[in-house]
């Protein structure tokens, strides 16, 4: 709980509203899941209840600021949801179709804003988003789940920018089959 919040702390120094509105989240979701665990019903209805929770937490958190304007903030929500759901994974019955979908989606937001940003992330922002990121990844690898596996192999990189594959297909120069072919592998193998 303490790494959570520091973690928290550390990627939001940007303003102490965005800071508070993250520790507002973090003890949103943590309330779901505290409720995913305690839930009386199914793990398929739990697991359903838990996920559209989430996703409208995410919805009402993701509309206070806008990516155009500052998109830091509404990574350090995707961060925090993900760090979340991670620390939920064990909870989440596989036998829910929304279990998988959730986490790609989210994985998939977060990527897209990434590749959005009008601006590299620092070098401390983003080595503190690489470690949260390779931490939850592992974390969901022990429960089975890999839909944060792109996610992980983008932050392995020096920097969004910094993959040659991407960089070459964006910058529309040649690109080596082989070279496109390992980075599609990396992409979808876990």
């Amino acid at each position: 709980m303490a790494d959570e919040e520091a973690d928290q702390e550390s990627l939001s120094r940007g303003g102490g509203g965005c800071a508070a509105e993250l520790q507002r989240l973090g003890e949103r979701l943590q309330e779901l899941e505290r409720q995913l665990r305690e839930s009386c019903g199914t793990a398929v209805e739990a697991a359903t209840e838990y996920c559209q929770q989430l996703c409208q937490t995410l919805l009402e958190y993701a509309e206070k600021w806008k990516a155009s304007e500052d998109p830091l903030p509404l990574l350090e929500v995707y961060t925090v949801a993900i760090q979340s759901y991670a620390k939920a994974r064990p909870y989440l019955t596989s036998e829910c179709e929304n279990v998988a979908l959730v986490l790609e989606r989210l994985a998939l937001s977060c990527v897209e804003l990434l590749l959005c940003l009008p601006f590299e992330l620092s070098d401390n922002q983003w080595k503190e988003f690489q470690a949260l990121v390779q931490v939850a990844h592992q974390k969901l690898m022990e429960n089975g789940s890999c839909e944060l596996h792109f996610l992980a192999t983008l932050a392995q990189e020096t920097g969004v920018w910094k993959n040659p594959v991407l960089h070459a297909i964006l910058s529309q120069e040649s690109l080596d089959k082989e070279k496109g072919k390992n980075f599609r592998k990396r992409k979808y193998i876990c």
